[in-house]
């Protein structure tokens, strides 16, 4: 399921360089299938400390924030329906509309945007000045 996830994480999201993805120790994170997508799209590897779980503490409050705004809240009838509404809330609710104190208050779709904005308005600025 975890490899599935970050399939379907890869194919909705550009990457760029310098991207790190953090993990716990999980078996599932770990695994070759895993590690092996991570390195393919050049996706450097970062796992927690063994016992350690503030090495984690972003992810982990994702994880609180998912189980307690959607998947608390929620009953779905199948593993399908539980994939499709915790989807939904990840691209409409966390993705566009709830608010990151990390990315100074603003959503991550937000922020992706402006950060876009900035780097072609960084780039004309560059060709102008060729």
């Amino acid at each position: 399921m975890a490899l599935q996830a970050l399939r379907m994480a890869l194919s909705r999201r550009s990457i760029g360089p310098g991207l790190v993805h953090h993990s716990d120790r999980g078996v599932q994170y770990a695994s070759r299938d895993y590690t092996d997508l991570l390195q393919s799209q050049g996706i450097q590897i970062s796992m927690s400390r063994k016992g350690n779980p503030w090495d984690n503490a972003a992810c982990e409050s994702f994880i609180k924030t998912l189980k307690y705004e959607e998947v608390y809240r929620s009953e779905y009838r199948d593993l399908a329906e539980a994939r499709a509404s915790i989807g939904q809330f990840l691209e409409r609710i966390y993705n566009r509309k709830r608010l990151h104190s990390a990315l100074g208050y603003v959503p991550p779709a937000e922020f992706e945007a402006h950060l876009a904005a900035r780097k072609n308005q960084e780039a004309a600025t560059r060709r102008l000045s060729l």
